[in-house]
């Protein structure tokens, strides 16, 4: 039997108490750089976790949670060494572990692993489930009691998968199904750090159930710790001890789940859990209402300055816009990066903002504003209606209004349409009337030429025949 290598430094053991700092991560970044030009030359970087502190004690559970694209997953790279950060510090049991090379990172991978997001990507489609599994006790040179095969089957069965799939291909497998293999290879060598990002999110909520208790059931006889990263608050609810909330590549609350549910203190946290759904209806006059964010999440690229959360916030300042928050205690076991916290002693009732009044603007429209608006819209529709019915009266305001006559003439559509686009264009006084005038006088001269054209038509032919055919150039001339 080979015995694993010993870990440079500090001795790795499982024996120290319950409530020990596992893990301590401070000021932790890490930017992936953008690269243009024939040079390569760098032009920016993804900010994608840009500076967070916090600690994992041993035993607990740490949740993640927050929008796609926020960090969580990085984070967990990181933490496991999958990636280099860029800055910051990754202390492991006391031993800095932060740019630890492949030589010695090899001893620690008995103790931390990580349970990967995408089922079909992280096995192998050319080994078997056997191979998969067994992989770890070959890279750290470990025979575990009654062979690696045997070890592999009950670690299958502990999973719930059937001790027969051991010769079969990932391909034979759903996507529940791989990501128990993914968790079966994850406890192989019994590690007392598990990263699982985003463990139940492949599976049906049935077998949801059924992983979650499972994680609890090893954490329970092996000792082990967990950062979960998930979207689910639920499964987060249930699963965790302590629940941090990121937002754009910076944790903005850190909490424990009971307070953290029931009095966020970030504002972010609390549109988060206003999100939550809940299947009881006779609890649904008692539900708060929604809180829907304005815009979308800002580029990673080129955050906002101050708070990264001011430019969706419904309650920022001055303050929120210029100076970034810190990541203080506000109450024990309850850490916020904000200025202005919720259900905290520092607000003045008036400072309270209503759920509903997050969905307006930062800037208000007054009533009179408003209420001017609605009143010149609807009077643009009514005059816009008319002018579609075809031939529309010309309408004109009471005090202008000339002498009634015989009646009052149309016009066509479109006149009355530039008559509406035209308001600021005045007449003087009297012109009025005098157009009225002068179009009733142009409609009887009109009469009279077509009476007379009727009377002379006859007299026209004759002459017009004579002229042989010219006077049919003339008679197609004359108006009937």
């Amino acid at each position: 039997m080979t015995t694993p290598a010993k870990s440079e430094g500090a001795t790795l053991t499982k024996d120290a108490a319950a409530g020990e700092t596992l893990l301590k991560v401070t000021g932790l970044q890490k930017h992936f750089p953008i690269r243009k030009g024939l040079l390569q030359r760098q032009v920016g970087a993804v900010r994608a976790v840009d500076g967070i502190d916090f600690e994992v004690r041993r035993g607990e559970t740490l949740g993640v949670v927050g929008e796609s694209g926020c960090g969580k997953s990085t984070m967990g790279r990181l933490i496991t060494r999958l990636l280099e950060p860029t800055a910051g510090k990754i202390e492991f049991e006391g031993k800095d572990i932060t740019h630890l090379g492949v030589g010695g990172m090899r001893p620690l991978r008995r103790d931390v692993q990580m349970i990967f997001q995408d089922p079909y990507s992280s096995l192998n489609p050319r080994h078997t489930i056997g191979t998969i599994v067994g992989a770890p006790f070959k890279l750290q040179g470990v025979t575990p009691e009654g062979g690696v095969k045997k070890e592999v089957q009950r670690l299958l069965s502990v999973v719930g998968l059937s001790p027969e799939h051991y010769n079969r291909y990932p391909h034979e497998f759903s996507g529940g199904q791989r990501q128990r293999i993914g968790i079966a290879r994850a406890l192989a060598l019994s590690p007392k750090l598990v990263v699982a990002d985003e463990p139940v999110s492949a599976l049906d909520v049935s077998i949801q159930a059924q992983v979650v208790n499972l994680l609890d059931d090893l954490q329970q006889e092996l000792g082990l710790t967990y950062v979960i990263i998930a979207h689910d608050l639920s499964v987060v609810r249930h699963v965790s001890d302590r629940i941090a909330v990121m937002y754009l590549g910076k944790i903005v609350e850190l909490a424990d789940r009971d307070l953290l549910y029931k009095s966020p203190m970030h504002p972010y946290t609390k549109a988060l859990m206003s999100a939550v759904p809940i299947p009881d209806p006779s609890r649904k006059s008692a539900r708060s209402e929604r809180i829907l964010l304005q815009g979308d999440v800002p580029s990673p690229i080129a955050p906002p300055s101050g708070c990264r959360f001011h430019t969706r916030c419904w309650k920022a300042t001055e303050i929120c816009r210029t100076t970034e928050p810190p990541l203080l205690e506000l109450r024990p076991g309850q850490q916020v990066a904000c200025h202005h916290p919720e259900n905290f002693a520092d607000q003045a009732p008036q400072d309270t903002v209503l759920l509903r009044d997050a969905r307006k603007a930062a800037e208000t429209v007054s009533e009179e504003a408003l209420a001017e608006s609605a009143a010149t819209s609807a009077a643009v529709a009514a005059e816009v209606g008319e002018a579609a019915e075809g031939l529309t009266p010309v309408t004109k305001p009471a005090a202008d209004r000339p002498e009634p006559v015989a009646a009052e003439p149309l016009v066509p559509a479109q006149k009355n349409v530039r008559a509406v686009e035209e308001p600021a264009a005045k007449e003087p006084a009297g012109s009025e009337d005098a157009t009225v005038a002068e179009d009733a006088a142009a409609a009887e001269s009109a009469g009279a030429g077509a009476a007379d054209g009727e009377a002379g038509t006859e007299g026209d032919a004759g002459t017009e025949g004579d002229a042989g055919p010219d006077g049919a150039e003339g008679q197609e001339s004359t108006p009937k």
